[in-house]
């Protein structure tokens, strides 16, 4: 017998406040990426011109994840009974595309530069001003979104504060190169260009390898927390095969407890309700809870030790390992 609990509402609010989050920082990095943009192409500054794509890049992720979030928050159908949250995460792969574009691209430009030896970068006291100004806006930037991130548990919110980070950093990175310009060492700008391509490339593999835990469906609670709440329950004498998957604001969890075989169903799903509730408490990233009840006799003893034979996830009081994301 198997108990499932609905969906959490709680998590279409959450896609909403992602979404208005994304739509201001969408504003701010267009204004910023025209300011580096614009100023850089007048003054033939490769670097600034660099950070200029890098920050339009910016605000072309938060495109794609407002995109993203507004197919993530439709709710569960007979085709996607899980939800469609994992387009959170497919649109944060995305973002890390194009990251991994605008590295390869701008590294080639800084090399071309550096071996032609044709660099005609111009530096004046306005150059400073705007690359001063839009560091400002992008550290606040970061901030913010990092903060809210947090607090709403998004992947695609914290993979754009890396993003946002990554091009304040790189807009530092300017500033000292156009020092160098000022006193005529020119080769500066590219030099400048090249490790803004590597910032780039970086912050990309950053953001695929935390996409890989959510689409690989690596285990999100510790298994052995999740055994020990279920097994305080005095009505159950076994828990075994725990499983969680999910985002770190939308888990899903699925396992199979042991009860008195001459318990009624009615007792048996108090049991069910009574785990649940301690579990959400625990965990208020669970969007929903499925438990497998079973009677505890020899004979279900027997097989359900066949499928706990290739990992440990079962146990009345004995360990189990779990050093996945805790999520509470």
């Amino acid at each position: 017998m198997a108990i499932m609990h609905s969906r959490n509402p709680e998590v279409f609010d959450r896609v909403h406040q992602i979404r208005r989050v994304l739509l201001i920082i969408l504003l701010l990095n267009v204004s910023v990426a025209l300011a580096k943009l614009i100023y850089g192409l007048i003054t033939s500054s490769i670097s600034m011109q660099a950070d200029g794509v890098h920050s339009f890049f910016d605000g072309a992720g938060n495109i794609v994840g407002l995109i993203g979030m507004a197919v993530a928050c439709r709710p569960a159908d007979a085709g996607h009974p899980y939800g469609h949250g994992k387009f959170e995460t497919i649109a944060s792969v995305i973002i890390g595309l194009i990251l991994l574009t605008t590295a390869v691209n701008v590294g080639r430009e800084a090399v071309v530069t550096l071996m032609s030896g044709t660099s005609t970068a111009q530096v004046t006291w306005l150059s400073f001003v705007v690359m001063i100004a839009t560091l400002c806006i992008n550290v606040g930037v970061t901030l913010y979104e990092r903060r809210a991130g947090k607090r709403l548990n998004s992947e695609i919110l914290i993979a754009d504060a890396s993003h946002t980070l990554s091009d304040a950093l790189v807009s530092v990175g300017v500033i000292v190169g156009l020092v160098f310009v000022s006193v005529g060492i020119t080769a500066a700008d590219g030099v400048i260009a090249l490790a803004v391509s590597m910032v780039i490339l970086y912050t990309a593999w950053t953001i695929f390898r935390q996409a890989a835990v959510t689409l690989s469906d690596k285990a999100r609670l510790p298994l052995k927390e999740v055994m020990k709440i279920a097994c305080s329950n005095p009505g159950v004498s076994e828990c075994h095969r725990i499983r969680t998957r999910g985002m770190p604001g939308e888990v899903y969890v699925d396992f199979h407890i042991l009860v008195d075989a001459q318990m009624s169903v009615q007792e048996a799903h108090g049991i069910a309700d009574d785990i649940e509730s301690a579990l959400k408490s625990e965990y208020p990233a669970i969007a929903d809870i499925v438990i497998h009840i079973e009677p505890d006799t020899d004979e279900q003893r027997q097989e359900d030790s066949t499928f706990t034979g290739d990992f440990e996830t079962s146990g009345s009081r004995a360990d189990s390992q779990g050093e996945d994301d805790d999520v509470r």
